[in-house]
């Protein structure tokens, strides 16, 4: 499944580039990449995503491990748009990354050191996992909205139609009495031509 090879492309990433980290960078030691803006320190992060939770690894690695098997789930049973499925898949990369780390060594090997900002130490699986998350979210909110005004056009049709339906039906009404009203002095018309005729009859024979 195309997913799940993007998923396993992914982890294979952010394990090499791990690997390349404890290899070549000692702990707490840093590579200078691009001056001023970014470069590479080997960190040990027993916590979240930016080294966040701290020294709750367990309990980062069930959630770990639920969120993987919840994507999984997703991915292979409900039918989502092609790129909400690559976001999960991106998720779900950074997920396994992160939990095998976790597992086998009990902290994540973090490396990216963003200068510019000052920002996190932070590593492949968590550039992913923001990365998958923020296309999934704003994919799915634009795809609800969508469908809400779907569903909400015809319900306001149907409320417009309600409105007025009292004023087409007195409409109606007027015009039926309307048109009785017309029948009713052209009959009465008729019968008052009627009379007169035959009273201008009696007149010529009396004579």
């Amino acid at each position: 499944m195309l997913y799940i090879i993007i998923a396993l492309v992914i982890v294979l990433l952010d394990q090499l580039v791990k690997y390349w980290t404890v290899s070549v960078i000692p702990l707490g030691g840093y590579m200078n990449a691009v001056p001023g803006l970014f470069g590479f320190t080997y960190v040990q992060n027993t916590g979240a995503a930016f080294s966040l939770f701290s020294e709750h690894t367990w309990i980062l690695s069930v959630v770990s491990v639920a969120v993987s098997l919840g994507i999984i789930y997703v991915l292979f049973f409900r039918k989502l748009p092609f790129w909400e499925n690559v976001g999960l898949a991106m998720v779900l990369g950074g997920a396994v990354g992160n939990a095998i780390d976790r597992i086998a060594m009990g902290y994540v090997v973090d490396m990216i050191n963003l200068e510019l900002f000052r920002f996190a130490v932070f590593n492949v699986a968590d550039s992913f996992i923001d990365i998958g998350a923020a296309v999934f979210i704003i994919l799915y909110a634009v795809r609800s909205i969508r469908e809400e005004k779907k569903k909400s056009g015809p319900m306001k049709e149907l409320d417009r139609l309600r409105k007025t339906a009292p004023d087409l039906i007195e409409q109606d009404k007027q015009e039926d009495d309307g048109a009785t009203l017309e029948e009713d002095e052209g009959a009465t018309l008729d019968g008052d031509d009627g009379g007169d005729f035959g009273g201008d009859g009696g007149d010529g024979d009396g004579e």
